[in-house]
């Protein structure tokens, strides 16, 4: 089943991509107390989500914070590692990069999707969220192959 609006959070484990490497994170420490923008892409360096959606966000994290947002996240079924490196190369330095390797994080929001005819497995589906202490506020998910209400922009003009 689906997170709905006005729901927790399931409580499980990321890996942040930091400059000293990766460190885990459970998703009730990082989401405690704060407002976060949080979005998803299917993959790294895809093409979708390396043109349009993390750009997006890099572009305006400046007014998403003067709306009220303190932290402005990244997820995606991917290892720390690579999440670090493309976030280096994307200049996303303002964004946390958060590594959902196993799907685990996905598989509790009820965001999954089969990326297996891309070669690419169980992977998220693209969507984005405002969570507010631990709580979705706001859910944008994507139809299959879409790529709008996950925007940063859309995000900012619902808030």
């Amino acid at each position: 089943m689906t997170i709905s609006v006005g729901e927790r959070l399931p409580s499980t484990t990321l890996i942040k991509a930091t400059v000293n490497g990766p460190e885990q994170v459970t998703s009730d420490e990082f989401f405690a107390g704060r407002t976060v923008a949080l979005f998803a892409v299917p993959g790294a360096f895809t093409p979708t989500c390396s043109a349009k959606h993390l750009p997006g966000y890099v572009e305006n994290a400046a007014s998403l914070k003067e709306k009220g947002v303190g932290e402005i996240a990244c997820v995606s079924v991917n290892d720390a590692f690579v999440m670090g490196a493309w976030a280096k190369s994307a200049g996303a330095d303002g964004i946390t990069m958060l590594a959902d390797g196993n799907g685990g994080f996905a598989e509790a929001l009820g965001l999954t999707m089969d990326g297996s005819k891309f070669g690419m497995g169980k992977r998220s589906q693209r969507y984005s969220m405002l969570v507010k202490d631990g709580v979705v506020e706001q859910l944008n998910i994507e139809a299959p192959g879409e790529f709008s209400v996950s925007s940063a922009e859309h995000l900012l003009s619902a808030m």
